[in-house]
């Protein structure tokens, strides 16, 4: 499936391997840079990121330079390398996956400026994460990133500010929302070549991650589409399709932007 992020925009379903079907979305911002060499692969938790983007990566490098980046924060890969650390890092990870797994329930106001500082580290680490990855690209390797920052939907479920000023009456965690929103802002003006978008309904994502509450996963899925990536081409697939004509479909879509480089 592919959505054309516009607003009023006509969605229809697509078959795998379809004709040129790019159409770039509306800008949500005034500014905008452009990063030829990156491709993001987003959606939400059982719509088969990680595996794509890893097969993504094998099936480009027999023609070019490709590698995967992870652009996630606390879970996943962020949270193995923390774990690597000496001594402490099973603990640290386990102390604060729990601080910002209880942190990312938007409708709850942030526990306190302890909690608050830790998100707005973790969004400058992403901000370093997003800098290393364009250096990356501008050295000639094409970037196959899962996930990415957006500044449009607050959560860092959804790679966006992880604080929002409107959940707490703290007059620092104010004012550590405000600056996160701006981080976030700034980084959004970054844009992909193209966005991967991997559409899903929440019981298929819960049949392949029912680890994850299954009223998350309606959040996710409900939300995602609204995220226009600030203008970004966005190509979306029915990820409840046979996952080799999801590949195709996305090496078919990545390959034309590869050649634009």
């Amino acid at each position: 499936m592919m959505w054309i992020n516009q607003p009023n925009a006509t969605f229809e379903r697509i078959e795998p391997n379809p004709p040129d079907a790019f159409t770039p979305a509306q800008s949500a911002a005034g500014q905008s840079i452009h990063l030829p060499g990156i491709v993001a692969v987003v959606g939400c938790d059982g719509s088969g990121k990680t595996r794509l983007v890893k097969d993504l990566v094998a099936a480009l490098r027999q023609e070019r330079p490709a590698e995967r980046r992870y652009m996630g924060l606390i879970s996943g890969e962020t949270g193995d390398k923390i774990k690597r650390l000496p001594f402490i890092g099973v603990a640290l990870e386990h102390y604060l996956a729990a601080k910002v797994r209880r942190a990312q329930d938007m409708k709850k106001k942030i526990p306190g400026p302890f909690t608050a500082t830790i998100m707005y580290l973790f969004s400058l680490w992403r901000v370093r994460q997003l800098r290393r990855l364009r250096r990356r690209a501008q050295s000639g390797v094409l970037i196959i990133a899962e996930r990415y920052p957006q500044a449009e939907i607050a959560g860092f479920h959804y790679d966006g500010p992880g604080i929002a000023v409107e959940r707490s009456n703290n007059r620092l965690v104010r004012k550590l929302a405000q600056r996160e929103q701006k981080i976030y802002d700034r980084m959004a003006e970054h844009r992909p070549a193209l966005i991967i978008r991997l559409a899903i309904d929440a019981d298929t994502a819960y049949s392949r991650k029912s680890d994850h509450p299954i009223a998350e996963l309606r959040d996710k899925t409900e939300n995602m589409p609204r995220i226009k990536y600030n203008g970004s081409r966005i190509f979306e697939i029915d990820a409840t399709l046979p996952y080799d004509a999801v590949l195709a479909t996305a090496l078919s879509a990545v390959g034309r932007v590869a050649r634009a480089i």
